[in-house]
């Protein structure tokens, strides 16, 4: 029987297992986006993870959506990740990039006083932490189809800083209300142009953007992350299984290396803001390569859902952040877990971030 330690592979990539550390935003970068020999620390602590997928990393300037967050946009960040990429392979890991443009979720005061960019003049719902305090959301300023273009190409370099700072892949931020999902959502898109509109073109920056990471590493070194249900920063979608859907088909056709669906999360259920209640199980049959399945699981159900074929590979947020050696754990089960300290998930140094201890 399949399950969460038997061995598989991203295209020519092995993975000893099938527990996949998700993106996380730790908020540990220096002030320039670069990473230093703490994060290393940090992600080479957790290198036995099948896969490790870095926390979101911005692609421009205009992608900054909060304080401390890494970037892949000059050489000084590669350097950067460079000693975070070779940290990870010393202790045997393997690490993709989540390559990430916030769009609307940010703030002025994040981007030098510029105004955030999206699709359309629309705002996010909610609040963000900047260098004032915590701001609501502003109105947007609509893209010029020529600065659409400029972005995708922003995605594209990135991936080249990617292939540079040692990475074994990259992963597409689709996610979470971030620029590639207020392209497709129609809540968030209301462009009359070729990036708005019909299902087609609400699906065209995402696609776009796929395209230009796989013209830099192939598609088997490429994946996505998706979050067809969940509604934060006021995301929401007047038919959402029939966008996602049609998404997930176009995307499977460019055979990537995996799909990482995020399912409701516990607040999402609690509140009533689910858009389809269980995502892998409704896109599994769309998905004919690797589907990574995320949304809070336990080694349990990630085993329950390893072996049914719901998904091939589980990835898990807050356990890798006390638990550094959650696959050892798993191994050894059972076996007590670490509680996180949510207040030491974003921002400050060591404690709540290296300083979890092993088994």
């Amino acid at each position: 029987m399949t399950d969460l330690f038997t061995p598989t592979a991203i295209g020519s990539l092995p993975l000893p297992n099938r527990v996949v550390m998700a993106p996380m935003t730790r908020a540990r970068s220096g002030a320039d986006g670069v990473q230093g020999p703490l994060n290393a620390e940090y992600y080479a602590q957790r290198a036995s993870a099948g896969l490790i997928i870095t926390e979101c990393t911005q692609v421009s300037t205009s992608s900054t959506g909060g304080i401390n967050q890494p970037g892949l946009m000059n050489d000084a960040q590669v350097d950067g990740w460079r000693g975070v990429t070779q940290s990870v392979h010393d202790a045997g890991g393997r690490i993709f990039a989540q390559l990430w443009h916030c769009g609307r979720v940010t703030h002025s005061t994040l981007l030098g006083g510029a105004a955030p960019v999206a699709p359309s003049a629309l705002p996010a719902t909610g609040a963000i932490f900047t260098p004032a305090g915590l701001k609501p959301y502003e109105t947007p300023r609509a893209l010029a189809p020529a600065e659409i273009i400029a972005i995708l190409a922003d995605f594209a370099r990135a991936a080249e800083y990617a292939e540079d700072a040692g990475f074994d892949g990259v992963e597409l931020h689709g996610a979470f209300g971030y620029l590639p999902d207020q392209f497709l959502q129609s809540f968030s898109n209301q462009r009359t142009d070729e990036w708005g509109g019909s299902l087609e073109n609400r699906s065209r920056f995402m696609l776009a953007a796929v395209d230009a990471l796989v013209d830099v590493w192939g598609a088997t070194r490429v994946g996505i992350k998706l979050s067809p249900s969940n509604r934060v920063n006021g995301m929401h979608d007047a038919h959402a299984a029939d966008t996602f859907g049609y998404l997930i088909q176009q995307i499977d056709r460019r055979s990537l290396g995996y799909v990482h669906l995020m399912e409701p999360s516990p607040a999402d259920r609690e509140t009533g803001t689910v858009q389809i209640g269980h995502v892998a199980r409704l896109f599994r049959s769309m998905v004919r390569g690797l589907l990574i399945t995320n949304g809070g699981y336990d080694k349990a159900s990630a085993t329950a859902a390893v072996a049914e074929g719901l998904a091939d590979l589980v990835s898990f947020g807050a356990p890798y952040v006390a638990n550094p050696d959650l696959v050892e754990r798993f191994l050894q089960d059972p076996v007590p877990l670490n509680l996180p300290d949510k207040s030491t998930f974003y921002g400050g140094g060591a404690h709540g971030y290296t300083d979890y201890p092993a088994l």
